[in-house]
């Protein structure tokens, strides 16, 4: 294993589960994963932070689905702290391994910006969801001003090399309904307090697949 694939394999999950557990992320994930209803997936499972939120009233069953082998460890650990049966499985968004229509609620949260495709795992989200389904999405990336995307387009090189392929640029809301056959409802949009511009623009919503 090459010092690079090592760092990629042990360090980051760990640097990324910490900085995606700031009080100011948990925030917004606690206004979001709770809406989860019905048969979930989540992508981008990998550390687990989620699960404490997940309403175990509304989730009829759970999924997940992450690239990291270390990062699916934390999520088995809290999935099984949590007592949730869970079918957890490690791979790309760009190929989910799970069938057409086989879920009422995909959650993605802190993902997109990192996938190496995100137009090509949007529809991946689309194709696994039921007519009618909703994703439910907390992600950060471009800012609306001009002054931050200037930092964000000179940080992003160095910064997508140690945070595991984060990209900040990425649009959220505008990829989300342009990549796919999803209705828009943007529930907030903020920059995460504590946290430098470039790297905190965040939204938040739901996009309905059209029944």
């Amino acid at each position: 294993m090459t010092l690079g694939n090592w760092y990629n394999e042990h360090i980051v999950p760990r640097l990324i589960r910490c900085a995606c557990s700031s009080p100011a992320i948990m925030q917004v994930r606690d206004k979001v994963v709770p809406l989860a209803s019905g048969d979930v997936f989540e992508i981008g499972c990998g550390g687990g932070i989620n699960q404490q939120f997940y309403d175990p009233a509304r989730v009829k069953s759970y999924a997940g689905m992450d690239p990291s082998a270390k990062g699916l460890d934390f999520t088995r650990a809290a999935a099984a702290q949590q007592g949730r049966v869970a079918d957890i499985r490690e791979g790309m968004g760009e190929a989910i391994p799970f069938a057409d229509a086989s879920f009422d609620c995909v959650v993605c949260t802190f993902t997109l910006c990192s996938v190496d495709d995100a137009a090509q795992t949007l529809r991946e989200l689309h194709r696994v969801l039921r007519p009618g389904g909703r994703l439910l999405y907390a992600e950060h990336g471009k800012a609306p001003d001009a002054d931050v995307i200037k930092w964000q387009n000179r940080i992003e090189p160095v910064w997508k090399r140690l945070a595991g392929g984060c990209h900040l640029t990425r649009p959220v809301g505008t990829a989300i309904s342009g990549a796919a056959d999803f209705s828009l409802n943007q529930l907030g949009a903020r920059y995460a307090p504590k946290t430098p511009r470039w790297a905190g623009w965040i939204e938040w919503g739901e996009a309905i697949k059209a029944a």
